[in-house]
C-alpha cells in the first residue's frame, strides 16, 4: 500500500485508503451503506409486481420449476420436460425456489432479481471502498444502483441479474486475494465466475481477462506464483462451470429436457455455438449485427455501437467519464509502485469495462441493449476511483482539468442522450447543460481557494454528473416492463414491438385467447396442449396454470418433440389440444412433415374464441 507522499502531486493515489484503516472507519460511513443499500433496494422493489410475468419465456420456465423438480434443474420450459430454456439454469433455480417458497407469482419471481440488484450494488461498494475508501465505494455503489439498464434488469426475470452479481462477487474476491496474495480468495473468484457461466455461460468470461491482469500485475507475491495462483483460480473456474454441463452429458437423453438451441441436444454445443461463438460471428439461430440500427440486433458494429440509438440510454450516461477517468489515473499512477490499490482498482474496472463494450461494440451475432448491464459494475467502479481521486488531488491544476474534462463530457453527452427522447421532460436537458457550465468553471476556476466554495463545488458537481442518469433510472424503475427485449427509459422510448413498456416484443401472454385459457383450465391430461414456439405456449401456461409442449423451443427451430415423440404423446392420452398458429422467437416450424401438418391431417379443427384448436383426444377416424 502506497502512502499519500508516494503519490504524484496531483493524484491522491492510495494514501486515503491507508489513513482511513489506520484512523479506523468515519461515523459516517455506516448510515451512508445502509441508506445506498435501503435506497436501491426501495428503487428496485418498489411496484415490482407492475410487469407482471416479465419476460413470458423465462416466466414459463419458473413457473415449470415449481411443479417439478427435473424441471428445476434443468431450466425445462414445462414440468413434462420436453425441452429447456436456451440458457443454463442458475437463474431459473433462484426465481423457481423463491417460487416454492412462497408461491408462483410475479413478484415471487421477480424479487430475488432485485435482491440480486441490492447484492451487486453493496459488493461494488465493498471492493471499491478496499482499495480506495469509503466513499470511493459508495458512489461506485450508486452510480452501479442508479444506471438506468440495472433500473430495468434488476426488476426483471431474465438472466442478467444473477450475471451481475456473481461477476461483481468475483471482482470482490479478486481484490482480496490482492491484499495478501490469497490463494483462497482468487479461487472463491474463479468459483464465482464458473457459477456465473451456468447462469449465461460465455458472457460471464468476459471478466476474466481483467481478474487476471490485474493480479499478475499488483498482487504482492513473485511472478511464479501469480501465474501459478491464476492458473489455479482458471481450474476452478472449470469445475464450477464444467460440473453441469458434464451431468447433462452423462444424464440418459431420453430421460431428460433436450437443451433447447443446441444443434446436438447438448450443453457444451450450446455453450460454444448459438450462446457462444455464434454471438459474436453470428450465423444459424444468431441475427445479424447490422439492421439500420434496430433495436433488436443493436445497430451496425463498430466502436460507436455504445453510444448509439440502440444502446446509448441504457449504459453510456456515465461511460465516457469513466473512460476519461481510466486514462487520468493511469496516467497519474504510473510511477507507483506495482501493488499501487488505486492503479489494482483501475486495471480491475478499467479492463472489466474496455473488454466488455468491445466485445459487444463488435459482435455480429445476436445482442439486445439490456446485455450492457453487464458494464454496470466496471463503469460504477471507475467513477468512483476516479473522481474521488481526482477530488483529493483538486489542489493542483492538472487533477481539476480531468475532472472539469469528465464533468463536460458527461453534461454534454446526457443532453445529446436527453434529446433523443425530447418528448420526456424537455428542460432537463437545458437545466443540466447549464449546471455542467457553471460546475466546470467553478472546478477550473475556484475548487482549490476557499475550502467552503470546495465543499460546494463538489457536491454540485456530483449531482450534476449524476443527473441525468439518475432521471432516467427513476422513469425506467417505475415504468413496467414486458417482452422479450425490455428498453429502458419512458414507455414512449420504447423501439417499435421490441420491448420497453407493457406490451414488449414477440407476443406472448397478452395475445393468449381467453377462451382457449378456460378450456385449457379443465383439462387433467400431463399436457394440457401443445402449440408451436414458446411465446404462444408461455401466454397459454402462465394464464391456465397447466402445462403446454412449447413445439421447438424459443424459435420454434429445435427438433423437441420429434414428430414420432409427439405422436407417442397423443396416443397415450397425454395431450388434450393442439393450438395452431403459435410461433417461436423468430418462426415456428410449420410446413411439410410438420407436427401442425400431421395434426390437421388427423384431427378436427375447432374455432375457441379467435383461436384455431384440435382435440387431440378425438382423431378423425374416432369423429
Amino acid at each position: 500500500m502506497t502512502t499519500a507522499s508516494a503519490a504524484p502531486p496531483a493524484y491522491a493515489g492510495a494514501g486515503p485508503v491507508a489513513a482511513t484503516r489506520q484512523a479506523g472507519r468515519p461515523r459516517w460511513v455506516r448510515p451512508a451503506v445502509a441508506v445506498l443499500l435501503l435506497a436501491t433496494a426501495a428503487l428496485y422493489l418498489w411496484n415490482l409486481g407492475a410487469s407482471g410475468y416479465g419476460n413470458d419465456f423465462y416466466a414459463m420456465a419458473v413457473q415449470a420449476g415449481t411443479k417439478n423438480w427435473e424441471a428445476l434443474f434443468f431450466g425445462s420450459l414445462d414440468p413434462g420436460n420436453v425441452i429447456t430454456v436456451d440458457k443454463p439454469p442458475a437463474a431459473m433455480w433462484l426465481m423457481a425456489l423463491s417460487g416454492r417458497i412462497f408461491g408462483f407469482s410475479s413478484w415471487s419471481m421477480l424479487a430475488p432479481n432485485a435482491l440480486c440488484g441490492v447484492g451487486s450494488v453493496g459488493l461494488l461498494y465493498l471492493a471499491v471502498r478496499r482499495t480506495n475508501g469509503p466513499a470511493a465505494g459508495l458512489l461506485a455503489g450508486a452510480v452501479l444502483a442508479l444506471t438506468p439498464v440495472a433500473a430495468m434488469m434488476f426488476k426483471f426475470n431474465n438472466p442478467d441479474a444473477l450475471l451481475v452479481l456473481l461477476m461483481t462477487l468475483g471482482a470482490w474476491c479478486t481484490v482480496r486475494a490482492l491484499e495478501k496474495a490469497s490463494t483462497g480468495w482468487l479461487v472463491l473468484a474463479g468459483v464465482a465466475i464458473g457459477f456465473g457461466f451456468i447462469t449465461k455461460m460465455l458472457q460471464a468470461f468476459l471478466v476474466l481477462p481483467a481478474f487476471a491482469l490485474v493480479y499478475l500485475v499488483a498482487a504482492p507475491t513473485g511472478l511464479g506464483r501469480r501465474v501459478l495462483q491464476v492458473l489455479a483460480a482458471g481450474v476452478a473456474v472449470l469445475v464450477s462451470a464444467g460440473w453441469y454441463v458434464a451431468v447433462v452429458a452423462l444424464w440418459p437423453a431420453s430421460s431428460r429436457p433436450y437443451i433447447g438451441g443446441s444443434t446436438d441436444n447438448s450443453a457444451l454445443e450450446l455453450a460454444f455455438g448459438y450462446n457462444g461463438l455464434g454471438r459474436i460471428f453470428g450465423g444459424d439461430g444468431n441475427g445479424g449485427g447490422g439492421g439500420g440500427g434496430n433495436g433488436m440486433f443493436g445497430g451496425e458494429t463498430g466502436i460507436t455501437r455504445m453510444f448509439g440509438s440502440s444502446f446509448g440510454s441504457e449504459i453510456s450516461w456515465l461511460l465516457p467519464a469513466a473512460l476519461i477517468a481510466l486514462v487520468a489515473g493511469l496516467w497519474f499512477t504510473r510511477f507507483l509502485p506495482r501493488t499501487d490499490r488505486t492503479r489494482a482498482g483501475l486495471l480491475l474496472w478499467g479492463g472489466w469495462t474496455v473488454v466488455t463494450a468491445l466485445v459487444f461494440s463488435y459482435m455480429s451475432g445476436t445482442i439486445h441493449p439490456y446485455y450492457t448491464v453487464a458494464l454496470a459494475p466496471g463503469i460504477g467502479g471507475l467513477i468512483g476511483i476516479g473522481a474521488l481521486e481526482l477530488w483529493r488531488g483538486r489542489h493542483n491544476f492538472p487533477a481539476r482539468v480531468w475532472l472539469a474534462v469528465m464533468l463536460a463530457a458527461t453534461g454534454v453527452w446526457d443532453f445529446i442522450l436527453l434529446d433523443r427522447v425530447s418528448s420526456w421532460q424537455p428542460w432537463l436537458r437545458w437545466v443540466l447543460l447549464l449546471l455542467t457550465a457553471i460546475f466546470v468553471a467553478g472546478l477550473l476556476f475556484g475548487a482549490d481557494r476557499i475550502r467552503e466554495l470546495a465543499v460546494v463545488l463538489g457536491v454540485g458537481a456530483l449531482l450534476t454528473g449524476m443527473l441525468g442518469t439518475t432521471a432516467y433510472a427513476v422513469v425506467t424503475a417505475f415504468t413496467p416492463h414486458t417482452g422479450s427485449i425490455p428498453t429502458s427509459g419512458p414507455s414512449s422510448a420504447a423501439m417499435g414491438g421490441f420491448g420497453g413498456g407493457m406490451g414488449g416484443g414477440f407476443g406472448g401472454r397478452g395475445e393468449s385467447d381467453s377462451a382457449v385459457i378456460d378450456l385449457l383450465k379443465g383439462t387433467t391430461t400431463k399436457w394440457a396442449a401443445a402449440t408451436n414456439g414458446s411465446q404462444s405456449a408461455a401466454g397459454l401456461a402462465l394464464n391456465s396454470d397447466k402445462a403446454v409442449i412449447a413445439i421447438g423451443g424459443f424459435n420454434g427451430g429445435d427438433p423437441a418433440p420429434t414428430l414420432e415423440q409427439f405422436k407417442q404423446y397423443v396416443a397415450d392420452g397425454q395431450i388434450t389440444y393442439y393450438v395452431s398458429g403459435g410461433m417461436g422467437g423468430f418462426g415456428g416450424r410449420e410446413g411439410s412433415g410438420s407436427i401442425a401438418e400431421w395434426v390437421e391431417q388427423n384431427f378436427t379443427a375447432t374455432t375457441v374464441g379467435g383461436s384455431t384448436v384440435y382435440d387431440l383426444t378425438k382423431p378423425l377416424a374416432q369423429s
